[in-house]
């Protein structure tokens, strides 16, 4: 519970030009700061009602907009506090006006994440929902979006309360058997109990299987464009773009550098890098440009590896693909329209390749199945969990995760191996204290200040 909170005020939509701007006011004097601004002897708005007023300087009385307030009493706001929201014309000026005449009349500039820290402290959100309030605002790919939706619908967190609760039903078994030591036949076998148990842990371990793919619906996964120069890189790099982003001629080596753009592919997020053309014999620049494509494939989560479909792999292709370590490649055969019917004239796909796809810029062929079978590669887990299994979007969520599912493991084995059941069962409450870090049930400050510091200073 939250005692002797101060009142404060913050611009919750982005500065500059627009056409409206909103301020949000919480904390116990929200009405008062509102009662400054007003004319003298208006009436606060009904609650819960968009009421135009007139704003005024609460020193001199001077307007500074007309603007629409809606009033929220506690506890149903937002923040669980009572809760002014300004609606105001945007631009530089006149919300800094207003927001500096909110804190002449009483009010303090929030923190980052002020708004929703505390409505997660007054119980309005679990912190898990919290985190997914950040994500909805900061999603760039529909995938994300959908992840963060089901999780702001509790979808994390019900999961999370029903494993618990089961947890605390695998301690009542062991419980129950520890009460009745005496009896020939227990009313719990132990191998129910750690049955239960070896059940909560696929399901945790379902859930983990999620996390790494997960992490990248945030943050994007490197799709590397690789392969000799003239290889239609650029070309797929456009059109995969949807623009014109890299420079694209007949001349070799035209790409010195890597050219990196973020791109929803099938609906989830990719950062699509072109890179220099592969070659054994390059010239200072551009040897430049293939040791920064060499450092780029290093960091990929996927690999696409082009060749002219008219000619196929070289061995010095075959030599570049050996160095791909742990992304899956996929041979794009560029030039579709070019090539003849038949397989390439050089070699055929090197063992390091997952797929091959022919494509054609030009003509649009294979560029919709390319998409998808990236994304497949990328995101088969999170594509294949279901409904019922949250994506792990968060790296806190999967270290709680990943303690549970240890702390489930070394009980069953403890409880199989003739450790007194008394002594193994420490081991589901740590999986639980685990699972409950996930929810924000009992979590430390310094935890809540590296989650709310991510949000904007509006929410």
């Amino acid at each position: 519970m939250m005692t002797d909170v101060d009142t404060i005020a913050a611009l919750s939509t982005v500065p500059g030009l627009s056409a409206v701007a909103v301020i949000r006011i919480s904390g116990p004097g929200a009405a008062s700061v509102l009662s400054s601004l007003l004319p003298l002897g208006c009436a606060l708005p009904e609650e819960r009602r968009a009421t135009l007023v007139e704003l005024r300087d609460p020193d001199d009385g001077s307007t500074l907009d007309r603007a629409l307030v809606t009033r929220f009493a506690a506890p149903a706001s937002y923040t669980g506090e009572d809760m002014v929201e300004l609606s105001c014309h945007g631009g530089w000026i006149v919300p800094g006006l207003v927001l500096d005449a909110c804190r002449r009349a009483g009010a303090r500039e929030a923190e980052a994440g002020e708004f929703t820290r505390r409505a997660y402290l007054r119980g309005k959100l679990d912190l898990a929902q919290a985190e997914a309030i950040a994500d909805v605002i900061e999603a760039r790919s529909r995938a994300l979006h959908r992840a963060a939706v089901h999780q702001m619908d509790r979808g994390l967190s019900d999961r999370i309360a029903d494993l618990r609760a089961r947890v605390v039903r695998v301690e009542a078994l062991l419980a129950h058997h520890v009460d009745f030591p005496e009896e020939d036949d227990a009313p719990v076998p132990l191998d129910t109990v750690a049955a239960e148990a070896r059940g909560l842990w696929r399901e945790t371990d379902a859930m983990l299987a999620t996390a790494p793919e997960g992490e990248l619906l945030r943050e994007g996964a490197v799709a590397v464009l690789a392969g000799r120069p003239n290889a239609g890189k650029s070309s797929l790099y456009n059109a995969l773009l949807g623009e014109e982003r890299a420079i694209v001629t007949e001349e070799p080596g035209t790409t010195r550098d890597a050219l990196i753009a973020s791109v929803e592919l099938g609906g989830f997020p990719f950062r699509l890098v072109d890179t220099a053309g592969l070659r054994g014999d390059p010239g200072r620049v551009e040897a430049l440009g293939i040791e920064v494509a060499r450092r780029w494939l290093e960091a990929a989560d996927v690999v696409l590896f082009c060749v002219p479909a008219q000619e196929g792999l070289t061995e010095e292709d075959e030599a570049f693909l050996s160095e791909v370590r742990g992304a899956p490649v996929v041979l794009i055969e560029t030039k579709a329209d070019l090539a003849s019917d038949g397989s390439p004239a050089g070699r055929g796909a090197h063992a390091a390749v997952a797929d091959k796809l022919r494509v054609s810029v030009r003509t649009g062929e294979g560029l919709g199945v390319l998409r998808e079978r990236v994304r497949s590669l990328v995101y088969g887990r999170v594509l294949g969990a279901g409904v019922d299994v949250p994506v792990l979007t968060r790296r806190r969520h999967a270290d709680a995760l990943r303690v549970a599912r240890t702390e489930l493991g070394v009980f069953c084995e403890a409880l199989m191996s003739g450790v007194p059941a008394e002594m193994a069962a420490t081991h589901l409450r740590l999986a639980e204290s685990a699972l409950e870090e996930v929810v924000g049930v009992v979590v430390a400050d310094d935890v809540l200040d590296v989650v709310f510091r991510e949000f904007c200073v509006g929410k």
